[in-house]
């Protein structure tokens, strides 16, 4: 009995002291972050949606590089891609070529100290961001560096939501093959992007290099109209919910995870009520455990105000993008869920192109056209696993 009670003394010790932690560690936070938007930029866009493809434009225009390669991953994992990645880098460094690699310390927990000693050997500066640190660990932990930007020379930025690993490649049977949008832009868009990575490389490795002039090249304007939203610490709750409000007559998402917060969530119903059209694409495979189940209260609600909701069954669905009437649409890397809201730095390009936004919709819709629609009647068939699964989700759906 004694023993019983000592361990549950423990347990809620445990919890006062992770709760203590958390709300400490995010006022902290809070307190730091920085709301930053740019003003309209003009750049120019392609856009990929199969890994095979993305990684060969990318590694080519690597290996291409003549000054600079600076390189923010949240996952690159220790597997054959990731070793070719390390390979090129390792090549250029030993070239003469300035290389510069962030990843996020926890996203990336695969790769050795091997690896990273043989990237400094061969002149590649690397560094971890976002390690766990006093005095809040358990905060820090949940706090991932999710950015995926690249930029190559200064000139060439690339953006989106592939991370590297054997998955994005269509080489894991579960997940394939592997649906994302990933972004390579040109023009002085560019600049922005080579601006957030000298941020984050000097908070991380403590290396000030953001005013050098040898970073931001003179760039021509492009033809897209477009602006980047970094954000963190709960930021892009606001930004999500200016987007909802400008819909008219519709709005489209596609993300692997829905898990709104209450606000945003609120402002979908809102616009159901004013008569939007709400199209949702999810995938009918899960990639983490619960997060399918956290997904389901909110479509069953959206269901039943008249949206439209699709699991892509084409392999794994993991794009991340927001379309209003045609007029804007969002690609970037933020998840439709509430650690991307409140947890994650993220980075988004809103872009304001009617031609653009026209690729994106033929894109999107050949992705409806390898979906079937859920319904209610699926949602709520009984199944005491599923619900069981559903109210576990419900109560750590902040951290999923």
């Amino acid at each position: 009995m004694n023993l019983i009670l000592i361990m549950g003394g423990l347990v809620l010790l445990i919890i006062i002291w992770l709760v203590i932690d958390f709300r400490l560690g995010r006022k902290k936070h809070l307190s730091v972050a920085v709301n930053l938007e740019t003003p309209i930029l003009h750049g120019d866009f392609e856009i990929f949606t199969h890994g095979k493809e993305l990684f060969h434009d990318y590694f080519s225009t690597i290996l291409a590089a003549k000054r600079q390669i600076h390189v923010l991953f949240y996952i690159v994992k220790d597997d054959a891609i990731g070793q070719e990645f390390f390979a090129i880098l390792k090549e250029k460094a030993r070239e003469g070529i300035e290389v510069r690699l962030l990843l996020d310390r926890l996203g990336s927990w695969k790769i050795k100290k091997q690896a990273v000693a043989a990237l400094r050997e061969s002149g590649v500066q690397f560094a971890f961001s976002n390690r766990i640190k006093l005095p809040f660990p358990f905060y820090s932990s949940q706090v991932r560096n999710h950015r995926k930007i690249s930029i190559i020379d200064g000139e060439i930025g690339y953006l989106g939501g592939f991370n590297i690993g054997k998955e994005y490649i269509d080489e894991d049977p579960l997940l394939s093959p592997w649906r994302d949008y990933h972004l390579r832009i040109t023009g002085e868009s560019v600049n922005f992007l080579q601006s957030e990575f000298l941020i984050d490389w000097e908070k991380y490795a403590g290396e000030e290099l953001a005013g050098q002039p040898a970073y931001f090249p003179r760039l021509p304007k492009g033809a897209v109209r477009q602006q980047f939203i970094p954000t963190e610490a709960g930021q892009l709750e606001d930004y999500f919910i200016r987007l909802i409000r400008k819909a008219e007559y519709s709005i489209l998402i596609g993300t692997p995870y829905f898990i709104p917060s209450v606000a945003v969530f609120a402002e979908l119903l809102a616009a159901r009520q004013r008569g939007v059209s709400l199209t949702v694409i999810v995938p009918f495979t899960a990639d983490h455990l619960l997060v399918q189940e956290a997904s389901f209260r909110y479509l069953r609600q959206l269901l039943e105000a008249g949206a439209e909701v699709y699991q892509y069954k084409n392999g794994f669905y993991h794009a991340k993008t927001i379309v209003i009437d045609n007029k804007i649409c969002d690609i970037g890397t933020a998840n439709f869920d509430q650690r991307s809201l409140y947890l994650n730095k993220e980075i988004n390009c809103y872009i304001y192109d009617p031609n653009f936004i026209q690729r994106l919709r033929a894109i999107i819709e050949k992705d409806i056209l390898d979906s079937e629609p859920l319904t209610l009647e699926i949602l709520n068939k009984p199944n005491l696993k599923r619900s069981l699964k559903e109210q576990t989700a419900q109560i750590i759906s902040y951290f999923l």
